[in-house]
């Protein structure tokens, strides 16, 4: 396709609350339950600020989240569920609350109302049990089950999804059809390079791997990571709008770094504005949990940058669905 001449900051967050670090945390959220129950003070914020700079964001939210009750959970759960080699993986164990009154880390109907009543937000899939694609013992069965009722868990709330982001980004390319077929235009990739590509859990945890991608956060070691509108269908029909940049929380011990974690992503914010590419940013909004006042004001200053972007260069704000509509005008 022909390049629509303008660059664009696409907006993903993967919404999962514990769901989503379970493996590492008990079931009351242990060390981490401050962060968890602090993305529900964050979300609405974050929202606000969206707001306030017209920016459009994708919500890739884990099936479980819309549930109103453990019945409706299991109304509404796979009949085949992972198989996974490691057990621990598989959530469908978990012995969780009766609905998000009693257990806010499990639950979170009013917080999908909230953000999807809010202009320009769009509602997307992490899947339905945040399942991993390239864990030992998985299948495409069970993997096709599960997506289907994360879509059916969706229709019951009057949301039809377009966009998926898959857990851990594992992408596992012989399943493009089934997201077809469930009406899933655009998917979220992995940064371009070594340091990015998808892999399990064993080779995700390498130490090597995990620090540098750290050290990426404030030096430049594999670019801006830019995409080209051209790059962003693929063959298949899907189309990859692959990240760019995660945005690391705020940390009290490296605080003196700030500066170089804002030029890494305003630089390239600024590079995709210039060039006409797409700068994709993504994040948890349980990674702001904690220390909210401090992680928003850094969120505050990259949407300066890019309303200064959008002032003098024509850059746009798009959801990943709104990536589509522009390759399909």
């Amino acid at each position: 396709m022909k390049n629509p001449g303008f660059g664009a900051l696409v907006v993903s967050l993967d919404f999962e609350l514990r769901w989503g670090v379970r493996e590492n945390y008990p079931l009351d959220g242990g060390t981490y339950r401050s962060n968890l129950l602090g993305a529900r003070a964050a979300i609405p914020r974050m929202l606000d600020l969206f707001e306030a700079f017209d920016i459009a964001a994708t919500w890739a939210t884990v099936g479980f989240l819309f549930a109103t009750s453990r019945q409706e959970l299991s109304e509404i759960a796979p009949a085949i569920v992972p198989s996974y080699r490691n057990p621990c993986l598989s959530p469908y164990q978990d012995a969780i609350g009766q609905s998000e009154e009693d257990d806010p880390l499990h639950f979170a109907p009013s917080l999908i109302e909230a953000i999807r009543h809010r202009p320009r937000q769009e509602i997307g899939s992490h899947t339905f049990s945040h399942y991993y694609c390239l864990e030992e013992g998985q299948t495409r069965d069970a993997f096709e089950a599960d997506l289907a009722s994360a879509v059916a868990i969706a229709h019951r709330h009057d949301i039809r999804m377009r966009s998926i982001i898959l857990p851990r980004n594992q992408i596992n390319p012989d399943y493009a059809d089934i997201l077809l077929r469930e009406g899933f235009t655009s998917y979220r990739g992995n940064e371009t390079g070594w340091l990015y590509r998808a892999a399990d859990d064993a080779t995700k945890r390498q130490a090597a791997a995990r620090g540098t991608r750290l050290l990426d956060s404030y030096l430049v070691f594999s670019g801006n990571n830019l995409l080209r509108w051209e790059e962003v269908r693929e063959p298949n029909g899907l189309c990859n709008v692959r990240s760019s940049r995660f945005l690391r929380p705020y940390s009290p011990r490296i605080r003196h770094l700030d500066r170089l974690r804002l030029r890494r992503i305003t630089h390239g914010i600024r590079a995709a504005a210039t060039t006409g590419t797409i700068f994709h940013l993504w994040w948890h909004p349980h990674n702001m949990g904690v220390y909210i006042d401090e992680n928003l004001a850094f969120l505050c200053r990259i949407l300066e940058t890019f309303a200064e972007c959008r002032e003098r260069y024509g850059m746009r704000s798009l959801s990943m669905e709104h990536v589509v509509d522009t390759l399909n005008a």
